[in-house]
């Protein structure tokens, strides 16, 4: 019995004393690259400023709109004689009207990534919190006969939470009109929004339109960073006069313009192409 207790306790010795070389043979867990953003996006101060000051001026921005029968925010969609048109005003949703950094923390925290299962199952939840800011106004604007559009790639399936959720908060609906514009609620209705701008511009001028995402304003929010930034300089004037951005560090078509959209290219090396497309310090 000794014997068999003697050899049993060696074998334990020597498998412990394997077990860091076993350690530093597995691969490390990758750090979430999303850690900062999110957390600046649900903590901090600067945040919430950031937001107000954005709804804030959107307030000025609208009377002038307002005053002006030939103010449009959306130059390409609203065509012909337009100046005589009931005023409105688009908005995104996600992360520009409702905060969904509750989702992005729970992918951070259990190891997570972005699924369309997953995702609808947090719309069903109902977690989000306004941004500060969204629902004093767009009431602002509803009380100025202004029609609230909103225009989401929030699917059909996802519309009825969204809108239980967004109607509790205080956000102001269409009544009579269907201001909420899903993606794929029509066939021509995608993921880029130009077609549902088209929509509403034919019976409506569009004042402001707001956003956390380039392709909130444009359809060419696609491509390289360099192709990005031509299309935003070729827009830069709308920015802050009848398009109002909402800051969103946490995801969007910015985080994949380095490696140009190609899911399919592994997570380590879509990460070294955004570490390539920094232009760091050089140290002297």
């Amino acid at each position: 019995m000794r014997k068999r207790y003697s050899k049993c306790l060696t074998l334990m010795i020597g498998l412990a004393s394997a077990m860091p070389a076993l350690a530093a043979d597995l691969p490390a867990a990758m750090p979430d690259d999303n850690l900062n953003a999110v957390l600046w996006d649900q903590t901090s101060v600067e945040a919430q400023a950031n937001a107000l000051g954005a709804y804030a001026l959107a307030r000025l921005r609208l009377d002038q709109a307002l005053a002006d029968k030939n103010w449009t925010a959306a130059p390409v969609e609203q065509t012909g004689n337009f100046q005589d048109f009931p005023p409105a005003i688009i908005l995104d949703v996600d992360d520009t009207v409702l905060n969904t950094s509750a989702y992005q923390a729970r992918n951070i925290t259990a190891g997570t990534s972005f699924t369309p299962d997953s995702w609808t199952q947090y719309v069903n939840a109902q977690q989000d919190k306004p941004i500060p800011g969204a629902v004093e106004f767009t009431q602002y604007a509803a009380s100025k006969g202004v029609k609230v559009f909103y225009v989401t790639n929030r699917t059909v399936d996802e519309e009825k939470p969204t809108l239980e959720e967004m109607k509790r908060f205080g956000f102001p609906m269409g009544d009579n009109v269907d201001t909420f514009l899903s993606a794929k609620e029509q066939p021509d209705w995608g993921s880029a929004k130009g077609t549902r701008r088209a929509f509403i511009a034919k019976d409506y001028r569009i004042l402001l339109m707001f956003g956390d995402n380039f392709g909130d304003f444009t359809d060419d929010y696609k491509g390289t960073v360099e192709e990005r930034q031509k299309a935003f300089e070729a827009n830069a004037a709308h920015f802050g006069h009848d398009w109002i951005a909402i800051a969103n560090p946490t995801y969007g078509s910015f985080e994949s313009a380095p490696y140009k959209g190609d899911y399919k290219l592994p997570p380590e090396k879509q990460r070294q192409l955004k570490q390539d497309a920094l232009k760091p310090w050089d140290g002297k």
